[in-house]
């Protein structure tokens, strides 16, 4: 078995809140019982609504927020029981991150030479002229003209920048790549040639690639598993190739079937009920509010994960969808019956 690049376990994540009672501030739940696992090579997709807790993983994944509890292991090493110094050191080498939107996430007044030599600098890698040679290594990796390594942001086009952004997170040579929906600040004609640059990318230098989007549909193409959110719990770990029609939980099947295809129609499951708060949690599952199947039980305990009968496939569920059953049957039965 191929060894985890990154490691995640139990992690828990709290804030606190403007508002409360009294004496004491209201805690946000962003991130409860987090288990996660990344192998080099690998591409694991994160989905679920916003505030399910997407973008609070991805930062624990990247050494910027510490979980209140739990251990994120690099490399077998916890980055929390590091010093400080090496702990940036660590994160900072070996991780690259890419961000939602290029035009705030690249310096302004910075020319695309320095942009892509700052990391470089930072850790002291090589001598001046390497640094300029692995420059125009990167902007040659992810397609971008020697021409533009003087040219501002400002001077560049959206798909570009996003380009150099890219080449910016893969400046040390990371063994993690984290992108926080990468092409959601892009045109529709933009997105395609960067998911395409991310693919080819993650085959030719085997990069461990975590890949967060609302883009359910693009989820599903560039990832190996497809992992599941809600209300700052992972409820599902699912085979890309099986997340549509053979997914186990109600609600990785409700998220799936609001997507359009171009074959098939659109036949969503509706949910209804409140949407609950992650100040106020539910008890027992979270997702018992808005489910169909919910009973009792559902709101005594959270269940543990169950095994799918393939491999890699585990979800959260007293009352899963049968094994393989189509989606269309579960839209139909998740109206409400009349009296």
């Amino acid at each position: 078995m191929t060894p985890a690049v990154i490691d995640v376990r139990d992690a828990h994540v709290v804030h606190k809140a403007r508002g409360g009672g009294l004496f004491a501030r209201a805690r946000v739940y962003a991130l409860t019982g987090a288990d996660l696992s990344v192998a080099a090579g690998e591409t694991v997709g994160v989905v679920g609504e916003s505030g399910c807790g997407k973008s609070t993983l991805a930062k624990v994944l990247v050494g910027v927020e510490r979980p209140a509890s739990g251990a994120v292991a690099f490399r077998g090493r916890d980055l929390w029981a590091m010093p400080a110094g090496e702990r940036r050191a660590t994160v900072g080498a070996g991780v690259g991150m890419i961000f939602q939107d290029p035009s705030t996430a690249l310096n302004r007044r910075l020319p695309v030479r320095r942009i892509l030599r700052d990391p470089l600098d930072v850790h002291a890698r090589g001598s001046r002229a390497q640094r300029d040679e692995r420059v125009r290594e990167l902007m040659g990796l992810v397609g971008l003209p020697r021409a533009l390594a003087d040219a501002l942001p400002g001077q560049l086009s959206g798909g570009q920048r996003q380009r150099v952004a890219i080449a910016r997170a893969l400046a040390l040579d990371p063994a993690l790549v984290v992108a926080d929906e990468p092409t959601s600040a892009l045109d529709v004609s933009v997105r395609a040639q960067i998911l395409n640059l991310l693919l080819d990318l993650k085959d030719r230098l085997g990069l461990a690639l975590v890949f967060v989007s609302h883009d359910i549909q693009t989820v599903r193409r560039m990832s190996d598993r497809v992992i599941t959110m809600y209300l700052g719990r992972i409820v599902e770990e699912t085979p890309a190739d099986r997340v549509t029609d053979a997914a186990r939980h109600p609600y990785t099947r409700a998220l799936f079937s609001a997507t359009p295809g171009l074959l098939d129609p659109v036949d969503p499951i509706p949910l209804t009920g409140p949407v609950p708060s992650a100040t106020r949690p539910p008890s027992g599952c979270p997702f018992r509010t808005r489910c169909w199947k919910a009973d009792a039980v559902c709101a005594e305990s959270m269940p543990d994960f169950s095994a799918a009968s393939r491999p890699g496939h585990r979800y959260r569920c007293h009352h899963p969808v049968e094994e393989d059953r189509p989606t269309s049957d579960l839209a139909r039965q998740s109206l409400p019956q009349e009296p």
